[in-house]
């Protein structure tokens, strides 16, 4: 169902938790530049102010969780792991949890070319309301109203090891530890031609050292990777 406007802001303030006592806050938050473009009167600024206090606490709190939950995760791994979590995918699936397209001021143009439900918009007033709810309570408050929205993400991103870049990791390890690149497989492929999986053995120095599967032969090499990490000791 797409989309339409609502200007009942308590029903947003519901889903997030959180009670604006200053409500220009929440207003400039929901402000696309292209309404204000379109308004030239309106006494409301645009969000992009917010967005950049909001992505800049995102940040704080989510390099604060990571360093707190996993004493494991070295310096790279957290640095990995955050930078997918306040990624534009992981903003835009909170921004539809809060139904936020139905929120969002825009002007004329832009809604009439589906602004309501771009990624860009929707993470970056995602962003802004970060930035509003800090403005309006404190680091505090805004911090546990983000970990609530993260919930579970955090957990399940330090456990997929979501950022990380496995083919990269298991190219710099068989360097240092054979002074030789992986390479990487095909072996098999299975479906029908829209629906293959393929699946992918990674060798090094002639050795299968992992395989994986997946819907791409990338998405297959990925996992292939990420198995052969997993079995090679430290010290290989």
């Amino acid at each position: 169902m797409p989309a339409s406007f609502s200007t009942n802001t308590a029903e947003l303030e519901n889903l997030l938790g959180y009670r604006f006592r200053n409500e220009g806050l929440l207003a400039e938050a929901l402000t696309h530049t292209s309404f204000q473009y379109e308004n030239s009167g309106a006494q409301t600024a645009h969000n992009e102010r917010l967005e950049f206090l909001g992505d800049s606490i995102l940040g704080l709190v989510m390099a604060e969780a990571l360093f707190v939950r996993d004493s494991r995760l070295s310096e790279a791994g957290m640095s990995k792991i955050k930078s997918y979590l306040v990624n534009k995918s992981v903003l835009y699936e909170i921004a539809t949890g809060l139904s936020l397209g139905s929120f969002v001021r825009l002007g004329r143009g832009e809604e009439s070319t589906g602004g309501r439900h771009k990624r860009s918009i929707l993470s970056d007033a995602v962003e802004a309301l970060f930035g509003a709810v800090y403005l309006d309570s404190d680091y505090k408050t805004v911090n546990e109203l983000i970990l609530r929205l993260y919930a579970g993400k955090i957990a399940e991103a330090i456990a997929n090891k979501e950022g990380y870049d496995f083919k990269s990791e298991l190219q710099e390890r068989s360097q240092a530890a054979f002074g030789t690149l992986p390479e990487y497989r095909i072996v098999r492929q299975e479906g029908e031609e829209h629906r293959k999986i393929f699946t992918a053995e990674v060798y090094i120095n002639e050795k299968s050292r992992g395989t994986g599967s997946g819907k791409s032969k990338k998405e297959a090499e990925i996992n292939a990777a990420k198995e052969a990490l997993e079995k090679m000791p430290a010290s290989d």
